[in-house]
């Protein structure tokens, strides 16, 4: 395996997926709750997996065979994150019991980690960075695609299990409830930015 390639390719994951975004956020907040983190990192981190290497490897096939994928991602992803972050808005306004970081009631298992795949598989920037950017930037590579896949996974490894996992130290912050509000709030302002970016086509 080539190093030089393999580092190019953490580097360049680190890059696409070190910005706040809908998943990001997600795994922030189960970090701070400390419910569930070590699944939802590895959930998160497995799926991006998944997605580099089809990008590495078949890019150019399926944007000829699915022509339609990309409306369907922009329309169905900015909907999903739209209820999402009117969700967050939500909950940020109920009120002080519920948005304890320790003491409120946790969520289901099954729950939270249908939650993390949709944000996920139904957000069309996780495929924009990882099945087109990474595809794309991977073909500069003949015949090392798959060390630069190689590091561009352990980026998003090393990236989500710091997330979740450094975010626990932030729990004594967050316990008080005007922080997890604003938390909350902040949540729900990204989510809407990115549907409104997904609609408007920038």
């Amino acid at each position: 395996m080539d190093l030089t390639i393999y580092f190019t390719g953490m580097m360049m994951g680190l890059s696409l997926i070190v910005a706040i975004g809908a998943q990001n956020a997600f795994v922030l907040r189960q970090g701070l709750r400390n419910e569930y983190v070590f699944a939802v990192c590895l959930s998160c981190a497995l799926s991006d997996a998944i997605l580099i290497v089809l990008g590495v490897a078949s890019l150019q096939q399926i944007v000829g065979v699915l022509p339609w994928l990309d409306p369907v991602m922009r329309y169905g992803g900015a909907a999903f994150l739209v209820w999402y972050g009117a969700r967050s808005l939500l909950s940020a306004l109920r009120g002080f019991g519920a948005l304890e970081v320790r003491d409120g009631t946790p969520a289901s298992f099954a729950g939270t980690m249908a939650m993390c795949l949709a944000l996920t598989w139904l957000n069309p920037h996780v495929y924009l960075d990882t099945v087109v950017l990474l595809g794309t930037v991977a073909t500069r590579f003949p015949g090392h695609q798959f060390a630069f896949a190689a590091g561009a996974t352990t980026g998003s490894f090393l990236f989500f299990f710091s997330l979740g996992y450094g975010a626990t130290r932030l729990g004594p912050v967050f316990s008080r409830p005007s922080s997890w509000r604003i938390l909350e709030a902040g949540i729900a302002c990204v989510m809407w930015l990115i549907a409104f970016e997904l609609l408007s086509g920038i």
